[in-house]
């Protein structure tokens, strides 16, 4: 690791001549809002400067200054062919920065295939707020991940992209790759790419990252309160809405099939009794420029007590999105390497469980905590 003080901003160099190796080689799919808080992240905690916000300080060996990422895969011409962390401030990212500490890299990202990450409707917003895709061909991602000796993939790309996320999966099996899957399209609970994952002692953490204290969490943990304390839920909806590229992406209706299961299931699987579909609504409501990287939610629980006495529950939760997103990837990663070092393939139930919205099972949370303090802290074979 090298300093480099350029007038009020330092940066952390990793992977240039002469600095030390890092521990775990990531690569990133899809250079959004979430890898920039992500390689941002990275760059704060590495400097020592700042210790509160993890949920775990040290998994296995490993520390948050132990990820470097060595390659990263995009399609907007304003990304690819440059440097990460120069892409990950191109346009239309808009996440607030975390740091004035930089994280200078020679990971470049290269033109990844488009396939289905590009939803139809972008077309008819200014060129800031959406993907603005490159004339370059793409490249050889499995050719890409063993040169530079990848270990981790992150799939970061937007909401609906099926076929380009399997794609990714696919180039991780074919490079020996680990597979953290952050977005609503099932991998981890595929059984054939559980199945070949496993076969390979390649690990899966998926599907769609379960923010560190979002919605959905919050959602939860109300839904398994009224349960434990004996009430029955009559019903509940959230509405989500944020100004950042994600939102723009799921304007498209058709794309949210899967996201709308995934976070409906999340919340679905505490209840103590199931009840109507119609009775349970959640997912995305809209796209607010204004509101750039923050993510306003509202939640509301309606139910019944001793004696079929009523309650009713709302709350409004306002955060930034993509930090919410990087604060657990952070731990993924190095749980993936932990499972990666013991030859543990397929989905890792306990950090599937605990960082995910829809786990292939469902542990719950305090199990799923136990298992992976005893994984964090066995000696690496």
């Amino acid at each position: 690791m090298e300093w480099v003080s350029s007038d009020s901003t330092v940066e952390v160099v990793y992977g240039l001549l002469g600095t030390v190796e890092m521990s775990i080689r990531v690569a990133i799919a899809g250079v959004g809002n979430c890898a920039k808080s992500l390689v941002e992240g990275v760059a704060l905690y590495a400097a020592g400067t700042h210790s509160s916000g993890l949920i775990q300080e040290q998994i296995g060996s490993y520390r948050i200054q132990d990820i470097e990422f060595v390659a990263a895969f995009d399609v907007d011409s304003r990304k690819v062919g440059r440097r990460l962390d120069q892409a990950v401030c191109a346009e239309p990212n808009n996440a607030k920065p975390l740091t004035n500490f930089s994280l200078r890299t020679d990971a470049a990202v290269h033109m990844g295939p488009p396939l289905d990450g590009v939803a139809r409707h972008l077309s008819g917003y200014p060129h800031s707020e959406r993907i603005v895709v490159a004339e370059s061909s793409p490249a050889n991602v499995r050719a890409i991940l063993r040169e530079t000796r990848s270990e981790v993939l992150i799939c970061y790309l937007p909401v609906g992209s099926t076929n380009a996320v399997r794609f990714y999966a696919e180039e991780c099996l074919a490079a020996g790759v680990a597979f953290v899957n952050c977005v609503p399209v099932f991998i981890a609970n595929d059984e054939n790419y559980a199945r070949r994952f496993r076969e390979a002692r390649l690990p899966i953490i998926g599907d769609d990252v379960r923010s560190q204290v979002g919605a959905t969490i919050v959602h939860q943990r109300l839904v398994d309160l009224l349960v434990e304390r004996g009430y029955s839920i009559d019903q509940s909806y959230q509405l989500n809405f944020g100004g950042n590229a994600d939102f723009l992406n799921m304007l498209e209706r058709d794309r949210l099939a899967d996201k709308k299961r995934s976070k409906t299931r999340a919340v679905a699987d505490f209840l103590a009794q199931p009840i109507e579909s119609s009775k349970l609504h959640i997912g995305p409501s809209d796209y607010v420029p204004m509101l750039g990287d923050t993510k306003i939610a509202y939640i509301d629980l309606t139910g019944r007590g001793f004696g079929g006495a009523p309650i009713s529950v709302e709350v409004k939760l306002k955060v930034e999105d993509s930090p919410n997103s990087a604060g657990v990837v952070v731990d993924v990663v190095r749980y993936a390497k932990v499972a990666l070092e013991r030859g543990v393939g397929g989905p890792i139930d306990a950090a599937c469980s605990y960082y995910m919205k829809s786990p292939p099972s469902r542990l719950n949370d305090d199990t799923a905590r136990g298992a992976l303090a005893e994984m964090s802290q066995s000696p690496s074979t």
